[in-house]
């Protein structure tokens, strides 16, 4: 298969060209022109980038299906440009053995839509005990994540057994914070005894970002996500964990994007019905136009798009050790094509997600998915 005629960007390259592919693998990318004929893409000008990788979803399989199943979230991510997930533990059952991890990835490899990591629970059923430890040993051959997601995961011990494993055993450990800062500054202070793979969730506060900006400084290893939802508005009354920031927090935000402070794009994309989101569940489905929205953002504030394709697709890759993020030879073809002009409005009532749940509805967003290739198969087309 070839694509031509394209602008190529990734986290390091912008240029105009074709895309030469082999058995799944970028064999080859040309700044030529090619012919069109069988198994030639004309990408009619538009953009092609390394698709997405998204290290905070929830797919609410299994327990929560009404919410969102596998399938369903898989698909609306094909359509955002997402070809890989992590999807978080909070499931019923939780995920905390590998039993239960191997049934979902067989169920994830069934479907042969997204490529999946399961995320495990740091403690059985998220407890807050510090004996009730998963065994990290034997999860850790099925995934590189440990999280327990909306909890904080109990006291200094506690945090200090899991950042030792996270070293010892090499995977992400993911926290989401409440309170932000201050839970942020704990887990700050035991990485500095402990050292281990510290990765904080969704940050929403100027606060938090200056004290993670300071521990970089200072040497400690620790990366951190963004959400759509969290740099598109602020002060809104719509419920999300952590809460929307004031605007000040924002700017805040996007001046840690451009200076490289915020490591990764994530969507935290949380589906919930219509009854769950009236009883005051936090959370928003928004994985189908998340491209679209830190688009939209980041072009007004002059970030450009090659630092996009590195927080959605090449640092997240780096992290989970996956050979895609970048468009070059002997990566696997997971590939996005979008139209940056075509300006569309967001509509619940066309997501393929279950989750309706956005206060977006009716806001115009820009940069559409025309189609997206999983290891040089098309999995989502919209051309």
């Amino acid at each position: 298969m070839i694509i031509t005629n394209v602008n190529l960007v990734d986290s390091d390259k912008a240029l105009k060209g074709s895309v030469i592919i082999k058995d799944g693998i970028i064999k080859e990318v040309t700044e030529e022109a090619i012919g069109l004929a069988e198994g030639v893409i004309d990408g009619k000008g538009m953009t092609l980038m390394p698709a997405f990788i998204d290290m905070h979803a929830h797919l609410r399989e299994p327990g929560y299906e009404y919410k969102e199943d596998l399938r369903t979230g898989m698909s609306a991510a094909l359509k955002g440009g997402f070809v890989h997930l992590c999807a978080m533990a909070n499931t019923n059952p939780v995920m905390d053995d590998e039993q239960k991890i191997s049934k979902i990835m067989q169920r994830s490899e069934k479907l042969n839509l997204c490529d999946l990591t399961q995320v495990s629970a740091v403690t059985k059923d998220f407890e807050d005990d510090n004996a009730s430890f998963v065994d990290f040993e034997k999860i850790r051959p099925l995934t590189k994540m440990f999280s327990n997601d909306g909890k904080n995961m109990g006291d200094e011990e506690a945090i200090k057994k899991a950042l030792a494993k996270s070293e010892e055993l090499d995977f992400i450990l993911s926290c989401h914070c409440e309170p932000e800062t201050e839970m942020v500054e704990k887990y700050i202070e035991a990485a500095k005894e402990t050292g281990g793979n510290l990765h904080i969730c969704h940050i929403s506060l100027k606060s938090t970002l200056d004290a993670i900006a300071k521990a970089k400084n200072d040497g400690i290893t620790i990366t951190c996500e963004v959400t759509p939802h969290h740099v598109f508005d602020y002060g809104l009354d719509y419920k999300v964990a952590p809460p929307f920031a004031a605007k000040e927090d924002v700017e805040a935000l996007l001046d840690g994007v451009k200076a490289g402070l915020i490591d990764v794009c994530a969507t935290d994309h949380a589906p919930h019905s219509f009854e769950d989101k009236e009883k005051g569940m936090p959370g928003i489905s928004n994985i189908e136009y998340a491209f679209s929205a830190y688009y939209g953002i980041f072009n007004k504030k002059g970030i450009g798009l090659s630092r996009l394709s590195q927080m959605l697709s090449n640092k997240p890759a780096k992290m989970l050790g996956l050979n895609m993020g970048k468009i070059d030879p002997g990566m696997e073809a997971n590939l996005v094509l979008v139209d940056l002009e075509e300006e569309y409005e967001i509509d619940p009532a066309r997501f393929l997600s279950k989750g309706r749940n956005t206060p977006f509805a009716g806001r115009k967003v820009k940069g559409k998915i025309l189609m997206t290739m999983k290891r040089g198969e098309i999995k989502y087309d919209n051309r």
